[in-house]
């Protein structure tokens, strides 16, 4: 089937984000973060040096990709999109560009993505991946050094390793690692459903085209979210845990570097990525949950609307999925079902 007909049909999936910053769970040196565990590097300002350590101690002995994609299947999802490299650089897959890496930097050496696409591939799930192709905290010409809006850290870019911005060149970055780390996720994972990029800023329209071009070269049919930046995508990803009361129409006077609100999809396809509690990755002391007749009532109202719901689950730092995660997706199934 055609992706973008199934994707039309699809109507529910799950996303994980999970990482070293799952280890930490929103808590750094008796200080929290104020709302996205997974930013918590930039919020507490950590060094990479320090940051760094933590792939020594990640070793999620818990972690069962089938347990994590049966669950997805069991709650109604139809795919699942898991962050193969968040905005810290570190890869969750065996990476040949940069051993920063769960296989060559932990003593878990498991390739956590490949392990997921195969339980994706047995359960009948369709695979997608996160990927953020521009802020990269690890690298130092990481993107981001050209914003100066509010965000959930100290800044979007790493200011803290690397404070002379007027230094930085975003080039560098996406040639030396966004380009070949793209390519690596690509080739060597089977079939993607599609690539879910994140937070354009500093990306050049060719650059984004360049990676488009390279999806549709090694993968033709997966497709491509609007937060690739540039207007050179397949579908809408609204904003984080934007709810829209009406059918998406227009966008056309909306910026497509922003956050949310991108312009129109050629295709008719859009998607909303929510939250369970109030944060994407693990956070301990989180316990801000919504219903499960939110969810019921909120993937309801937004496949009306002809909008993909993908719920966020953040796995804690042992890779299990928080039991509360699962009663509340189980029994909004359920409800939703009825």
């Amino acid at each position: 089937m055609d992706n973008r007909k199934w994707f039309k049909e699809a109507g529910y999936g799950m996303m994980a984000h999970w990482g070293l910053y799952s280890l930490l769970a929103g808590e750094y040196k008796n200080r929290r973060v104020k709302d996205y565990a997974e930013w918590i590097q930039s919020f507490m300002a950590i060094p990479n040096e320090e940051y760094a350590m933590l792939a020594k101690s990640f070793n999620p002995i818990y972690f069962n990709a089938e347990e994590w994609i049966k669950l997805a299947k069991d709650a109604g999802m139809k795919y699942f999109v898991f962050t193969s490299k968040h905005h810290d650089g570190f890869a969750l897959y065996h990476s040949k560009v940069d051993k920063f890496n769960v296989v060559d930097a932990t003593p878990f050496k498991r390739d956590v993505v490949g392990e997921l696409a195969e339980a994706c591939y047995k359960h009948g799930l369709k695979f997608g991946l996160y990927y953020s192709q521009e802020l990269d905290w690890h690298h130092e010409h990481g993107g981001g050094y050209d914003q100066f809006a509010p965000c959930s850290g100290t800044s979007w870019d790493n200011n803290w390793d690397y404070p002379d911005r007027s230094k930085k060149n975003f080039d560098i970055c996406f040639e030396e690692k966004i380009k070949p780390q793209v390519k690596e996720i690509l080739t060597n994972y089977g079939d993607l459903c599609l690539i879910w990029f994140d937070v354009p800023h500093t990306i050049k329209p060719e650059q984004s085209l360049e990676l488009n071009r390279m999806v549709k070269e090694y993968q033709p049919d997966c497709l491509i979210n609007s937060r690739i930046g540039n207007g050179a995508y397949d579908y809408v990803s609204l904003g984080d845990n934007e709810y829209p009361e009406e059918k998406p129409t227009g966008f056309e006077n909306a910026d497509p570097n922003s956050l949310g609100g991108y312009k129109y999809s050629p295709y008719g396809l859009y998607e909303s990525a929510g939250t369970l509690n109030s944060s994407w990755g693990f956070k301990y002391f989180d316990q801000n949950w919504i219903s499960p007749e939110t969810i019921a009532e909120r993937r309801s109202k937004m496949n009306s609307l002809g909008i993909n719901y993908l719920l966020n689950v953040g796995p804690d730092g042992l890779g299990r999925i928080p039991s509360f995660s699962k009663e509340i997706l189980l029994q909004a199934e359920k409800i939703f079902k009825k």
